[in-house]
């Protein structure tokens, strides 16, 4: 018997990974996973990855300069259907940083079966909604684990 990842996933070298598993309310009539619950999975998994990684939401709006995240493209790829009560992982990767951007790869697979892949564009804004540059601090920590 394997031991259950915890709640928040594990990251594994550069990769983070995040179990989720299908219920009843993320599918359609079908028993299928409702096409817009990927992006809400996508969610998770880029949330969870930076709060393992030592990054917390609540403490980039706490700061004296507080930032936050807004999402400017993503580009999905759908190449499989999830269904009800299937064990999923959500895996993301942060790539690189550019100015306020910052780059993420994500796929979601059942098993070693791809269900969804993903590519983000994430920018940093102040509370205005204006671009910044993120945190340095949170750099720091990100930066071992780009590509």
């Amino acid at each position: 018997m394997q031991t259950p990842l915890p709640s928040a996933g594990v990251l594994d070298g550069r990769e983070h990974v995040l179990p989720v598993r299908v219920y009843y309310e993320d599918t359609d009539f079908t028993g299928v996973v409702y096409h817009a619950n990927y992006v809400r999975y996508f969610e998770r998994g880029r949330s969870d990855f930076l709060r393992v990684a030592g990054v917390h939401h609540a403490e980039l709006l706490d700061r004296d300069d507080p930032a936050a995240f807004a999402i400017v493209r993503m580009e999905i790829d759908f190449k499989r259907a999830a269904r009800i009560d299937d064990a999923l992982a959500v895996r993301t990767t942060y790539d690189a940083a550019r100015g306020p951007r910052l780059f993420i790869s994500q796929k979601i697979t059942r098993g070693e079966e791809l269900i969804c892949a993903a590519k983000v564009e994430a920018a940093c804004i102040d509370m205005a909604g204006r671009p910044r540059k993120p945190p340095a601090g949170m750099l720091d920590t990100l930066r071992p684990l780009f590509a």
